[in-house]
Parts: C-alpha cells; structure tokens; sequence
C-alpha cells in the first residue's frame, strides 16, 4: 500500500516502493496560504494538462512521469506514478511580462531579481526577453523569497545553476509558443527539477498549469491594466479584496468565485490541448 509522505499546497505525496505517486487535490492556494474552499475538478485539470505538456517538452528535457494511477477510485484522473528523484532547492520561475510580485520588485527598484529591466514598465507589459526569476521554495503557510541568480550559484553550483536557467527559459518560450498558436499568452511560469539516481536533471510536479502559471487571453491583452486570467487569478484578487492580510487561516471562497474559476482552468485545458475535458 502506498505510504503518505507529504502533504503539500496542492498535491499529496505517496511513497509506493522506490516509486512516488503524486495525487493533485482540488484545494487553492493564494500568497502560499491553503484557502479553505475547495475548486472542483481542479485536480484533475492539473494532471491532465501537465501529462499534455510534459509530451510537448519531452525532446528538450526529461520528466519524472511513469504512468497514471487510478486505483483506489478516487484517484482516477488525479493521480501519476513518479520516479523519485532528489529536488533542486529552488523554484526556477520565468517571466516574459510583467506582473505580480516582480511588478511590485520593479516598482520599488527598476529590477527583478536583480535583472535590470528598462523604465516605463506597467502591469502587463511584455519585457523585451524572458528572464529567470528564481524563488526559494517556502514551507506551507511561508513566502518565497525571491532569489538573484548569484544566490543560486551558491546553492547549487555554477553548472546546475546555468543549466536551470537554460532549461526554464527553453521550456518558457516552448509553451509561450505553442500557448500564443491557441490564443493564450503565459505571462509567467515556476518549474520544479530534480536530479534522477544516475545524475540526470529532469522536470518534476507539474508544468505549465493554472497553478503554476499564468495565463491571459492573447485578443484581450493591454498593459497598464489587470488582464482577465485563466488561472487562479481571480481567487487571488478576490481575496485581497476581502482585507484578508495574506497570513493562514485564509478566507472561504464564495461560490460564485469558485464555479468562475473553474470555468477557466477547464476552457484553458480545452483551448491549450484542443480536447474536451
């Protein structure tokens, strides 16, 4: 019988011989916070995108993925048997515009991550390359910490390090693409590595999800104002606009929030992969 050994975010982690199997939740984080209101099917929109993806990306790296789990029941749709592998220490996240917290980073300082970006940015805008904007990997409950590229040197290496960058930035501008075609621009995307037991560095988690990304409808774009988002957006701004501080225990999630984001994780799964969920 699988052993539970981690309970994360989102995900829930099994140990089943030298095997793991990750099983995705239909739980909501925002600001690093578990909300207490649950998105239906949200789950099963993850992994299923992310096995999508992980087949568009597999000539430019290796993945964890062995096979989908669906026993017991419950985890039918949800569930991927994984190889085990031993994590990279640090979020490896691409930006190729401007939002979030790098808007905030670039307000205070003109740079995110210590990259130097040029004057006269706003929300949205499309910066003139994608950059690598790595964050620590922050316990449930804690903020990531936006790291610059020296840190990571120090943590892993100037080799792991530059391969890191490469890899996030190559899969970036893969999915950015094939995104664009389907009329989806991915604004930004956090990537997990892992090094295989004969020293492989290989992707892990998910990939280029609603949770992991985010995703505005191209024919909509505009910068300088909030874009309408595909991912989990709309529960994050919801939230701040409750008052809520960002600290655990975080707010119940209305309904009609809840079935909205639904309706976009489910339209981006149809629109990126061309099938009916």
């Amino acid at each position: 019988m699988p052993t539970l050994v981690h309970s994360g975010k989102v995900r829930d982690v099994y140990r089943d011989g030298d095997d793991l199997i990750l099983v995705a939740s239909d739980r909501v984080s925002v600001y690093d916070v578990v909300l207490p209101t649950p998105v239906p099917d949200k789950g099963r929109v993850l992994t299923r995108l992310s096995l999508w993806w992980f087949d568009q990306l597999e000539d430019l790296v290796p993945n964890h993925i062995i096979g989908e789990v669906s026993d017991p029941p419950e985890w039918a749709g949800r569930a991927v048997r994984c190889r085990s592998l031993s994590m990279v220490p640090v979020e490896c996240v691409a930006r190729g515009y401007l939002s979030g917290s790098a808007r905030a980073e670039y307000d205070r300082s003109g740079s995110v991550c210590g990259i130097a970006l040029p004057p006269g940015l706003v929300e949205g805008s499309r910066l003139p390359t994608p950059i690598f904007t790595p964050t620590t990997k922050a316990p449930i409950g804690e903020h990531d910490e936006a790291l610059t590229y020296e840190q990571v040197v120090d943590q892993v290496g100037a080799d792991v390090a530059a391969r890191l960058r490469d890899l996030t930035l190559a899969i970036y501008e893969r999915g950015s693409d094939i995104a664009r075609d389907r009329g989806i621009i991915i604004a930004d995307t956090k990537l997990e590595f892992g090094f295989s037991r004969d020293g492989t560095l290989t992707l892990a988690d998910e990939v280029l999800t609603p949770d992991s990304s985010r995703f505005w409808p191209a024919d909509h774009w505009e910068p300088g104002r909030p874009q309408h988002p595909f991912d989990k957006q709309m529960v994050r701004d919801w939230a701040v606009g409750t008052g809520w501080n960002k600290q655990p225990p975080g707010p119940e999630v209305p309904g009609y929030v809840v079935s909205a984001t639904r309706a976009r994780y489910v339209e981006a799964y149809e629109r990126l992969t061309g099938l009916p969920f």
